[in-house]
């Protein structure tokens, strides 16, 4: 089944892999840092997901927060914990977040389907 999450999915491998053509050492610099920053650490990967998930959520980036919530699924994260990242977002960024809240809770609700679809 073809949905906006799946369509997201195909442009952002695609466009990555494009961008990475261009072999540009500081975007290939910047790309290796965003991908070890959600590596365990001191914070294990759950956590670091759900931080990424705030951030996203309160600088009001669908993208970022389609990312997130992929990720958080992928890792087991459970529908009650990412809704208490996302109301943190909230009360940080405030009411002008409410439309990426909706977005973002579309987004789990797609990949609830997503899954659902795959078994």
């Amino acid at each position: 089944m073809h949905n906006r999450l799946t369509d997201f999915q195909l442009y952002r491998q695609k466009m990555n892999r494009r961008i990475l053509e261009t072999n540009h050492l500081g975007i290939k610099r910047f790309f290796n840092l965003d991908t070890n920053a959600y590596k365990a650490g001191a914070l294990d990967e759950r956590t670091k997901e759900l931080c990424g998930l705030v951030a996203s959520t309160v600088l009001r980036c669908n993208d970022c927060i389609d990312y997130h919530i992929l990720q958080c699924v992928q890792l087991g994260i459970s529908d009650e914990e990412i809704l208490e990242a996302l109301n943190v977002g909230l009360v940080v960024g405030g009411s002008i977040v409410i439309p990426h809240l909706r977005h973002a809770i579309e987004t789990l609700d797609l990949s609830k389907m997503e899954n659902l679809d795959r078994d």
